[in-house]
């Protein structure tokens, strides 16, 4: 049976891979950086105090990737914060093949335009294994949530990981797949003005 592939999917191999060859000089499409899952993290600060919180937040997260989100519970006691060991601080999702570039087309299309004022994720996002992490400020810029059921604003973490050998090369790979960077302000040179002649 022959796996059917996503708009985005066919779009990495056909356009995607081609470009980042000539760019990169690869001999071999597989040497081409790809992306390998995609991690949302939702931290719910008071969710240790009330479980509804995080069930909630559970749900919208479901609702947003289209599959079941896991709770997270705390690894140590942190008594600042008033959270004791395994007490549930959030919830996350892991997303793989298909799944994964179906979210990824939907918050580049849909959700990401819908920001005020939005003027581009900041490219500097990137650790030293060239995985792009990035935050959400709330969970009404994706169509899947019914804003007027929305009881507590939430924000979310987004981390694209990818096998890469670079920053630069998933800063393309990324771009090449729709992410809309913030442009890269260069330094304009100052002119000195000119004398006026008398």
């Amino acid at each position: 049976m022959e796996k059917k592939l996503t708009t985005l999917q066919k779009f990495y191999e056909k356009e995607v891979v081609p470009q980042l060859m000539k760019k990169f000089g690869y001999k071999n499409e597989m040497q081409a950086p790809r992306l390998r899952k995609i991690v949302v993290n939702m931290g719910v600060g008071k969710g240790a105090e009330d479980i509804k919180i995080v069930e909630a937040a559970q749900n919208e997260l479901s609702n947003i990737t289209g599959q079941r989100a896991v709770i997270t519970r705390a690894k140590k006691a942190v008594s600042n914060f008033k959270i004791r060991e395994q007490s549930p601080v959030g919830c996350r999702v892991t997303l793989r093949r298909s799944m994964m570039y179906e979210f990824m087309e939907r918050l580049t299309r849909v959700a990401l335009p819908r920001v005020r004022d939005f003027r581009g994720l900041n490219p500097r996002g990137f650790d030293q294994g060239g995985n792009y992490t990035c935050g959400i400020n709330e969970q009404n810029i994706f169509p899947e949530i019914e804003t007027d059921k929305v009881t507590r604003v939430q924000g979310m973490d987004i981390t694209f990981v990818i096998n890469s050998g670079s920053k630069e090369e998933s800063y393309e790979l990324l771009s090449l797949m729709g992410v809309p960077f913030r442009q890269r302000v260069e330094k304009a040179a100052v002119q000195k003005p000119q004398a006026v002649a008398a």
